[in-house]
């Protein structure tokens, strides 16, 4: 958690067939400038728990689009998409956490992330803001019981701003499917 950024990171994201206003508006603010001693994050959605992912580790946001699925997948893999010619296999998050399934609708985004060189896209409930947590206000991830729907494996730490708490995933770790070796473009 002691790495400082000194680079100002920019990401452009895509998003598709979208027409609700006020959503399309929280794209607006993913265009920032790094900020002392503090550490950005794409927040998102599942259910009503606010999650978080490295900026440096997101490609861009698209809209759920139709998925190609595939034979012999764990279930949470829920297929392959063609992102601009490039295969990438999209994990549901929601089943890769044993959490409740829930319908998509318009607000349902794909959030692309390149992870060890490999492309591949999460499915998420709502993608949020973006978020300049600072380090003081990151902690190390508690000790969880082993009922726990997430495994603590995939949790790298906890983030504060203001009243929110911010669960802050270690994407590689959640992403590390054996199954997944060969197919990202």
């Amino acid at each position: 958690m002691s790495e400082e950024s000194t680079s100002t990171p920019t990401v452009q994201p895509s998003v598709v067939d979208r027409d609700d206003e006020e959503y399309d508006n929280i794209f607006d603010i993913i265009n920032f400038s790094a900020q002392g001693a503090s550490r950005q994050y794409l927040t998102f959605n599942l259910g009503e728990e606010r999650y978080g992912l490295e900026i440096l580790k997101v490609q861009e946001i698209i809209g759920l689009t139709q998925f190609t699925p595939l034979p012999n997948m764990p279930p949470h893999v829920r297929g392959v998409i063609n992102l601009r010619g490039t295969v990438v296999p999209v994990v549901d998050l929601r089943s890769r956490f044993s959490m409740e399934p829930r319908e998509y609708d318009k607000f349902t985004s794909i959030i692309v992330t390149n992870v060890g060189g490999k492309t591949l896209g999460i499915v998420v409930d709502t993608v949020a803001d973006v978020m300049g947590i600072p380090e003081d206000a990151i902690q190390d991830t508690p000790s969880f019981a082993a009922s726990q729907r997430i495994a603590s494996d995939y949790i790298d730490a906890i983030g504060k701003v203001g009243n929110t708490m911010v669960i802050l995933l270690d994407i590689e770790r959640v992403l590390d499917i054996p199954d997944l070796t060969g197919l990202d473009g």
